[in-house]
């Protein structure tokens, strides 16, 4: 017999004595056969199963008192069992509707990744996977949950307008607008985007745009909702104008993940060991640019002897082995990275200094074109930047580098550690916030009446 149930009859003077255990409770009865106490079960959620086994040993009990068919309790056990089933179906009906509502509340996002950037935004801002891990491969895919958004991720060759399959009402895609090939490309895309909309096969669109160094982003106008397009939220990097926090944003531009700049994860010599160079920059020194000033500064009182400077006359967008590991060896092995402006004042460098805890020293000035301050910020450029706490060295004029670097001579190597600690929690605390605005800013848009 049940543990949970057991009957037993006793005479105690005069008086009939039926003891029931049920679930630990005791039940006594007078000669009179009136219950003092109704019957408890141990949980407040009482399933079928549990009450029709309690049914049954009652019923075996009665048989084992002589087959009596008077049962002083049948009406508060057939009360009981109604009352139970009525609990049974509201509790059911209840997860019913949390599931349904949970389904209701959740948002599912496809990104398609049609720019290297995308690689920043999934694998070092979501921090997601990608599999095949081989990054050759024509297709690569992944999966993650952050906040209420489930979200999926593609990217590589392969994938074509049209020769996919869209698994979600709302997409974030990423594209390259810098120059005037890749919009040609990024419009194909939109077209596509915007006919998925038409066709009631997507709801909602946001872009994260690798924009023009020089913000002229103005192709991309019709395609925004406030112009009358479809796309609602726009991400864009470089220090845009047209940056609102309503539904414009500014997003960094990261590590040249195109270049397969890795995920870095710190370890105890990367921050305690001593560096063998107060400072770095391999790099190209574009003709009557502020980098030629840079290189004559160094050669001032022999500082190029101090710092690890690989200087070429002609940029190159792809990395051989040996030149990436010459590069990651020089920001590991360096105090400061350099990082004069190019194009435009932000750089991959940046974050990639960052990732090994090698302060970047910033050439502070706007570079010619349409960035700068917009209606929120007022410090550009790098008002990304600047606004999360950047803890970086900037600097007006390269002139100014000979005492940054005397400076650093003079610093213990607990000072220089504790800063290089400060430098990665830095880093890691700007990511995570990015990710969190990103995902917020999604739900906000993306969900009916969300507010997160």
């Amino acid at each position: 017999m049940s543990t949970d149930a057991s009957y037993a009859v006793a005479m105690v003077g005069h008086k009939c004595v039926l003891k029931t255990v049920l679930c630990g409770q005791y039940l006594k009865t007078s000669t009179k056969m009136r219950p003092v106490i109704s019957v408890t079960f141990r949980s407040r959620l009482v399933d079928l199963r549990l009450l029709m086994q309690n049914v049954c040993l009652l019923n075996i009990e009665r048989s084992s008192l002589g087959n009596e068919e008077w049962n002083p309790w049948e009406g508060d056990e057939k009360n009981e069992q109604i009352a139970s089933q009525q609990r049974y179906e509201t509790n059911l009906q209840m997860l019913k509707n949390l599931k349904s509502q949970q389904e209701q509340t959740d948002l599912k996002v496809q990104i398609w990744g049609k720019a290297a950037i995308g690689l920043y935004l999934w694998q070092h801002i979501l921090e997601g996977l990608l599999e095949p891990a081989d990054v050759t491969a024509q297709w690569r895919e992944g999966s993650i949950k952050g906040g209420k958004t489930h979200f999926s991720f593609i990217t590589g060759p392969a994938v074509v307008p049209g020769y996919f399959s869209v698994e979600a009402d709302n997409v974030v895609l990423v594209l390259n607008g810098r120059e005037e090939a890749k919009i040609t490309y990024a419009t194909q895309w939109l077209h596509y985007a915007q006919t998925l909309i038409q066709t009631r096969k997507l709801r909602h669109v946001a872009i994260v745009l690798l924009g023009s160094e020089q913000c002229n982003n103005e192709w991309i106008h019709p395609y925004l909702k406030r112009h009358g397009g479809f796309v609602e939220l726009l991400f864009v990097v470089y220090d845009s104008t047209w940056v609102n926090e309503e539904d414009i944003f500014q997003w960094p531009l990261g590590v040249a993940t195109y270049r397969n700049f890795p995920i870095v994860e710190p370890n105890w010599s990367m921050l305690r060991s001593p560096r063998s160079y107060l400072c770095n920059f391999l790099g190209t020194v574009y003709k009557n640019s502020s980098r030629e000033n840079l290189m004559e500064v160094l050669k001032q009182d022999g500082l190029d002897k101090l710092c690890w400077i690989a200087a070429r006359e002609q940029w190159q967008p792809q990395e051989t082995n040996e030149s990436f590991r010459i590069y990651q060896d020089a920001l590991l092995q360096s105090d400061l990275t350099l990082c004069p402006v190019g194009v435009n004042t932000e750089c991959y460098r940046i974050y990639e200094a960052c990732s090994y805890g090698s302060v970047p020293v910033v050439e502070d000035v706007m570079t010619p074109g349409k960035c700068g301050n917009s209606s929120i910020y007022h410090s550009a450029p790098l008002q990304l930047l600047k606004t999360m706490g950047a803890p970086f060295i900037f600097i007006k004029n390269w002139e100014e580098l000979p005492a940054v670097l005397e400076k650093e001579k003079n610093m213990s190597l607990q000072e220089k550690i504790q800063r290089r600690k400060k430098l990665i929690e830095w880093y890691r605390y700007f990511k995570a916030q990015m990710r969190h605005k990103f995902i917020n800013i999604l739900e906000n848009s993306f969900l009916p009446n969300y507010k997160g």
